[in-house]
């Protein structure tokens, strides 16, 4: 069952794609997408993308390396998509305080160079795992370096927002959370092949990469389908967080 191209494969490869893309109809008719409309086009481009690549995997007429090139421009549409969508959540996060939002732009700017620039270097020393077809090797290594970005700017927000006791709002928690979790576990199993590790083991790690998108897919689905419950009110105010004194402390030297 856990071999490339069962029943099994085929339905992890298309059904969470084919969910994704469901997904994207289903908020567009609850209105959904006028708040969320980088996620939305972040749904619909990545399913079309995947999909293409599963359809360029199996049609015998596309050749190995065809396949890969292939392979390649997904991975540079999917990272464009996905760095929209974190900075989608990142405005979402800091909608209340507007010089702070512009203040943690920068930083989140400044720290996607220098992961840039840490990306670079593991990928300038990552070995090529495949000498025959340096197109495979470069894609894994491309494939590490995109989820080690994404892992370190969703870590940022995440600090970030722990740091001031910022309050998520639900969904861009839910998707925050998705693509955290496919993140962390796509840069492990992608530093493992980029670097040739588990040559005889790369089905296994495909399958834990799939499954990991499919339930990504699936908490999306929750997050933005199910409603929320409704939470009993305190009759105790709660203290605010200091936040609001940041920003209009960052307002006024930015007026000065």
């Amino acid at each position: 069952m856990l071999q490339a191209h069962s029943p099994l494969w085929n339905y992890l490869w298309v059904a969470p794609n084919v969910f994704l893309f469901a997904l994207a109809f289903l908020i567009r008719r609850r209105g959904l997408h006028k708040q969320f409309p980088v996620f939305q086009i972040f749904a619909i481009v990545t399913a079309i993308e995947q999909l293409a690549v599963y359809a360029a995997d199996v049609i015998p007429s596309i050749s190995g390396v065809m396949f890969w090139r292939i392979f390649w421009v997904s991975l540079l549409i999917e990272a464009i998509a996905k760095f929209a969508l974190i900075g989608e959540i990142f405005g979402f996060l800091f909608v209340r305080y507007s010089s702070l939002a512009n203040f943690g732009k920068r930083a989140i700017q400044g720290l996607g160079i220098l992961l840039v620039a840490v990306a670079t270097i593991a990928a300038a020393y990552a070995p090529v795992d495949n000498p025959h077809y340096s197109v495979i090797s470069h894609a894994h290594i491309l494939d590490q370096s995109i989820y080690l970005i994404e892992c370190g700017l969703l870590v940022f927000i995440f600090i970030f927002a722990a740091y001031f006791h910022l309050t998520w709002n639900r969904i861009p928690y839910g998707i925050a959370l998705g693509l955290g979790i496919s993140a962390c576990v796509h840069l492990g199993t992608w530093a493992v092949i980029a670097n040739g590790g588990l040559l005889n083991q790369r089905p296994l790690l495909d399958f834990l990469n799939m499954a990991t998108y499919h339930l990504c897919v699936l908490i999306w689905c929750y997050y933005l389908l199910v409603p929320q419950k409704e939470a009993t009110k305190s009759a105790v105010s709660l203290p605010d967080n200091n936040l609001a004194i940041w920003n209009r402390e960052l307002e006024r030297l930015l007026q000065q």
